[in-house]
């Protein structure tokens, strides 16, 4: 067993089942917004491909930074089903520690199915309520706190954290997840105090807080985001690019034009490489492109891992693009 980790992630794990299909239409409000797919109901839809694959925001990020060459490891929640099994499996073959997995052999494990349609995704997601409680972790350079089920609340695995941060100073990277925000991260200031660094999109930061309004501008969001706590802030906000501050400055990084084949698993595909850039001491405006590499590269295939780059890789397209740079704003 490895007496440190570059990297430990917390959250759950899922096997996605990926349904792509054409026969469909999306249908928004007068403004384009609050769109909605549309298919017939009661019908038999057909279904141009059907794959299955291990993920959630945890896996896909410990699976993302040991694309990337950090030794990382997983604290995550399984249940003793064939579905765990696979799990478990794809994090042996992405030589990430399974070590801190913790098995309920009452509950199976989480499932969630991914509808893909014009390279957009909606996602049927089913947490499992699992009763959280953080293992004797080893020291580690970064945390990756990420999305877990609503049960989350009931246990005491966030102050649980707090504690091992105290213990043993990891740089704690917080991405929030659905239930951790519907719950509302303000209520959980131990952690936002000891957050290097939060990444969330646009929508979630609105939400963080409670500004309805979609004209408010990026450097607001991130002023009020760094006001909560947090030593640094990244916004991602699609095809807009990515937009962060380190409580100095404010930084822009646009995208990287690529073909898009499906999103699931894009802004774990960035935040697994923001982390790699941020290890490997480069600062936040260059790990930014990292990420946005990364991602750019994710979302040309289905499912949320085939499309990560190694670190060679990465930075072989990082050479190949010197004009991507974050700037100033």
């Amino acid at each position: 067993m490895n007496n440190s980790f570059d990297l430990i992630t917390i959250g759950d794990s899922t096997i996605d089942t990926f349904i792509k299909i054409h026969d469909a239409t999306v249908e928004c409000d007068i403004n384009n917004k609050d769109c909605k797919i549309c298919i017939k109901y009661g019908e038999k839809i057909p279904v141009d491909s059907i794959s299955h694959s291990a993920a959630g925001n945890a896996l896909n990020v410990a699976v993302g930074g040991r694309n990337l060459g950090l030794n990382s490891a997983i604290y995550t929640n399984l249940g003793n089903d064939e579905h765990g099994y696979l799990i478990k499996k794809k994090l042996i073959q992405s030589k990430v520690s399974g070590n801190y997995i913790q098995v309920d052999p009452n509950k199976e494990s989480n499932l969630s199915v991914v509808l893909t349609f014009k390279g957009e995704r909606t996602i049927f997601v089913y947490h499992q309520p699992w009763d959280y409680s953080l293992p004797e972790l080893p020291p580690c350079s970064f945390l990756y706190l990420t999305s877990t089920a609503e049960s989350f609340t009931k246990s005491d695995i966030f102050n649980q954290i707090s504690r091992y941060i105290e213990k043993n100073k990891p740089k704690l990277i917080f991405n929030p997840g659905t239930y951790q925000l519907k719950a509302g991260i303000k209520k959980y200031p131990q952690i936002l105090e000891k957050c290097h660094l939060l990444i969330v999109n646009r929508e979630e930061a609105r939400k963080i807080l409670e500004i309805e309004k979609d004209d408010v501008n990026q450097k607001d969001l991130l002023s009020k985001l760094l006001l909560l706590g947090p030593k640094n802030v990244v916004i991602t906000d699609g095809a807009e690019g990515s937009f962060a501050t380190d409580g100095k400055s404010f930084f822009r990084a646009g995208i990287f034009p690529t073909e898009l084949v499906e999103k699931t698993g894009a802004g774990d595909a960035y935040s697994s490489g923001v982390i790699a850039g941020l290890f490997y001491k480069l600062p936040l405006a260059q790990a930014m492109i990292w990420g946005t590499i990364n991602a750019s590269h994710a979302i040309q295939f289905i499912g949320t891992q085939r499309g990560l780059l190694t670190k060679d890789d990465l930075e072989r397209h990082r050479k190949a693009v010197p004009e991507l740079i974050a700037v100033e704003f």
